[in-house]
């Protein structure tokens, strides 16, 4: 079993996320790969390739794709020390935990509307 997230490779604020999720302790392998890249249309053709830029999205290996507040609760699902967040109660504190932080690192690196902090979906 595997989920393949699609992430903004232009924007350092979904670098970093990418970064950290390769890094975590995955009990679902992750498969990180750049929205709109030749890959993702590759592998995803009937995706629109210009949403997953804007909005974090997750496909799982049964062709299921999860967008926004819901991927974010599947990503965490997938990692070991995340897991207990993944629930909808553990969720909301993730992303009251990291929702701002989330935002003031795009507005520091002048994202503008293109990064969405966990909750904002």
């Amino acid at each position: 079993m595997s989920l393949t997230v699609l992430y903004d490779a232009g924007c350092p604020v979904c670098r970093g996320a990418a970064g950290w999720l390769a890094r975590q302790v995955q009990l679902v392998r992750l498969d990180l790969v750049p929205a709109g890249s030749a890959a993702a249309r590759e592998r995803f053709p009937a995706l629109d390739h210009d949403r997953t830029r804007r909005e974090i999205t997750v496909v799982g290996a049964d062709g299921a794709v999860y967008r926004g507040d819901t991927a974010w609760a599947v990503v965490l699902w997938a990692l070991e020390s995340w897991r207990p967040m993944s629930d909808r109660r553990g969720f909301v504190a993730f992303a009251a935990r990291w929702g701002e932080r989330w935002r003031a690192m795009a507005k520091d690196e002048d994202c503008g509307d293109r990064c969405q902090a966990p909750g904002q979906g």
